[in-house]
């Protein structure tokens, strides 16, 4: 198995955190050894988190709302906007199953 971060770094004081230039967290890490990790888009929203037991994503809309969620669990939201399209001036829209 390999080392957290903290083990690596010998950190002795928990909790241990890291966080990006624009101060969201990205690594967190306590004294039993749970890790949690995180990812964030441009615009600073949570799009990815992360820990050995449990994980989710999420996408977003131009104007930040949220229009995709699923989990480890199973759970999905999906409320992206579905693909159309025109075959002989009839419209279709994608469904997926």
């Amino acid at each position: 198995m390999s080392k957290t971060i903290a083990e690596q770094l010998n950190i002795k004081e928990f909790p241990f955190e890291i966080k990006d230039r624009n101060g969201n967290r990205i690594y967190w890490e306590d004294a039993t050894g749970f890790v949690a990790r995180y990812e964030y888009d441009s615009g600073g929203r949570l799009v990815y988190y992360e820990s050995l037991v449990y994980w989710e994503k999420r996408e977003y809309d131009s104007e930040g709302n949220e229009i995709y969620f699923e989990n480890s669990e199973g759970k999905i939201i999906d409320d992206r906007p579905k693909e159309t399209i025109t075959v002989n001036g009839i419209k279709y829209q994608r469904i997926d199953q």
